[in-house]
């Protein structure tokens, strides 16, 4: 499990920044979806971007917004990733690849495997995203696909051991599972997750 894909998400303030980087994520999330009590601005997402080293990816996830907006905001915030929620087709994933940067699918429906709209990372969630409510991992209605895929929803310290063991995961995404309150980050649970992950 040591090798895990981790990625920690809606991330504000430089000090969960410097906690996730230092614990050992791979990658760190800035939300632009509005509506979500995690959400920044460009100008706050390049801020915390610029505290990032080269080898840890930043990503800027979208939920629902064209594709214009999707592309002024990750120049304005000089994120290297791009995730994407909602029914955005290849054509969609297409178009941002020209640009160089990695992809990222999220849903909750069954894929058979990472790649079939273009995306370079899959991000299977939860059926209610952001609610905080896991899959039932070992019953039938999971099946995990091919490939990079990270699992999300409803992960905290305390089960993504079981999850990975159960599912497969190349990789694990977590948000409102390492927050002491709706869109607050707690250190300790960051630091926790991780460690929970890698030992």
């Amino acid at each position: 499990m040591s090798d895990l894909f981790v990625k920690i998400c809606g991330l504000k303030t430089a000090h969960d920044v410097d906690v996730a980087v230092e614990a050992g994520a791979d990658a760190v999330g800035f939300v632009f979806a509005p509506g979500s009590p995690r959400t920044v601005d460009a100008v706050t997402a390049r801020e915390l971007a610029a505290r990032v080293p080269a080898g840890v990816l930043t990503v800027g996830v979208f939920r629902g917004q064209p594709l214009d907006e999707v592309r002024q905001l990750t120049e304005e915030s000089g994120v290297r990733a791009v995730q994407l929620h909602g029914d955005e087709g290849p054509e969609y994933y297409e178009a941002l690849r020209a640009e160089g940067r990695t992809l990222l699918r999220a849903t909750a429906e069954r894929v058979e495997r990472c790649g079939e709209y273009g995306e370079d990372l899959l991000l299977i969630d939860a059926p209610d995203p952001g609610s905080g409510k896991p899959w039932n991992w070992g019953s039938e209605e999971f099946s995990a696909p091919e490939g990079r895929w990270l699992l999300a929803g409803g992960l905290n310290p305390g089960n993504v051991r079981e999850a990975v063991e159960t599912t497969g995961a190349w990789g694990v995404d977590v948000s409102s599972g390492v927050e002491r309150e709706r869109g607050v980050k707690s250190p300790d649970l960051i630091r926790a997750f991780i460690e929970a992950v890698r030992r």
